[in-house]
């Protein structure tokens, strides 16, 4: 999570502090104020109301490829002479309704998924403290299915027993969520949360990417907490990248996802990369690994249309006659050959650009993503998709574990 600008001080003609108001109606610049001046119970009662509260959208980029892979749902107050979304809910948790801003924060970031682009994610933000307040879980019971959402554990609240979050965590995971750590760091509260939480995504503290290629220190912090994420089967996304240093450095050491000023700014509706962006990024190739899944990946049925999917894995399914074999696997693709659905032995199941993989990855961290899933969807194939996230094929799990057994056992 990005932090605003810092707000600043306004005065009148004769230098007297001007006092607040009411909200500045949308699309009017607000007036900043001192701390002292703002009136949080008056503006927390009107932003509970809904007024000028929204949020935009940052694009989150897989650096392999080129391509916005997800977005980040960012919490904006318009109006207001406090803009910054970490003052309001510091200020929404001191006055007791701090389960109810991110409850409704949450709500507006969920509601826009119907609209979110094909073959994306959307990544919300709940602080660990609300995650069970019955407010928050009312905005989850809305949502029967999460596929494709990316829980961020916010870093305002401690944490102070791993074993009391499990529960929700569990059921938010067991329809279909990821969780994720923000803001996470190289001290051992850090890593402490990472063991306790099990996260499938660390989130990269800003402090750890800013000018991360003038410091050999920090190089070596994300480093190793890369190799500690493989160890517990998590993946790295670094947030906060500003410059094009910081960039080159981070996929010179093996961070796939990031988000930043550089990439792109929040916005309303849906920001891209632009072409600029995306092509440096293709020109700073990741080594092909002489253990990628290119030795593994085998070919798929591959169809257009889910009719046509549902007839071509009956058809596969007979074929086998009786024989002892792993399921067919039929994949439904879009009109650019990305993978949309599977169509297998547990009937349809969908699958967003959270359940590719690049057919460069190497087997053994290949392997770390596969048992990172949820129980249900652990033993799936692997979808092998290519730069442009167009399927090249699967790579079964039983193939992932002979071939670790053969070559390291």
């Amino acid at each position: 999570m990005q932090p605003a600008m810092p707000v600043r001080a306004t005065t009148g003609p004769s230098g007297t502090p001007t006092p607040p108001g009411p909200p500045t109606p949308p699309g009017q610049p607000a007036l900043a104020a001192l701390p002292s001046q703002v009136d949080w119970p008056a503006m927390l009662g009107s932003a509970l109301r809904g007024v000028g509260v929204g949020v935009h959208f940052q694009p989150i980029v897989d650096l392999v490829r080129g391509t916005v892979v997800g977005y980040e749902a960012l919490a904006r107050f318009d109006g207001y002479s406090v803009s910054d979304p970490l003052e309001w809910f510091a200020a929404a948790h001191r006055h007791g309704c701090g389960a109810q801003l991110e409850s409704l924060t949450l709500r507006r970031a969920l509601d826009s998924r119907d609209e979110l682009p094909a073959d994306t994610f959307l990544s919300v933000n709940i602080g660990p403290d609300v995650i069970a307040d019955p407010v928050v879980q009312a905005v989850w019971s809305e949502h029967p299915s999460l596929s494709g959402v990316i829980i961020e554990l916010t870093e305002h609240a401690r944490i102070d027993s791993y074993e009391a979050l499990q529960p929700i965590l569990d059921r938010l995971r067991g329809v279909g969520a990821l969780i994720a750590l923000d803001d996470a760091g190289a001290g051992y509260a850090g890593l402490q949360h990472i063991v306790g939480i099990k996260p499938h995504l660390i989130k990269l503290d800003r402090r750890l990417i800013e000018n991360i290629d003038c410091d050999e220190t920090k190089r070596a912090l994300v480093e190793m907490i890369g190799s500690f994420a493989t160890r517990v089967h998590a993946e790295v996304l670094a947030e906060g990248i500003e410059r094009s240093g910081e960039l080159d450095t981070l996929v010179s050491l093996g961070v796939t996802m990031a988000q930043g000023y550089l990439l792109a700014r929040p916005a309303l509706p849906w920001a891209d990369l632009d072409t600029d962006t995306s092509a440096h990024l293709k020109l700073r190739r990741f080594p092909v690994a002489r253990d990628s899944l290119r030795l593994l990946t085998q070919d798929v049925v591959v169809v257009r249309d889910l009719t046509t999917a549902r007839e071509a894995f009956a058809a596969e399914d007979a074929d086998l006659d009786g024989e002892v074999v792993s399921a067919p696997l039929v994949v439904l693709v879009d009109a650019e050959s990305r993978p949309v659905a599977v169509v297998g032995a547990r009937g349809v199941q969908l699958a967003d650009a959270s359940t590719w993989i690049d057919q460069d990855t190497t087997v053994a961290h290949a392997a770390h993503r596969a048992v990172a899933r949820i129980p249900a969807q652990r033993f799936d194939p692997l979808l092998c998709v290519d730069d442009g996230g167009r399927l090249v094929g699967a790579v079964p799990i039983e193939r992932v574990v002979t071939y670790l057994a053969d070559t390291r056992g």
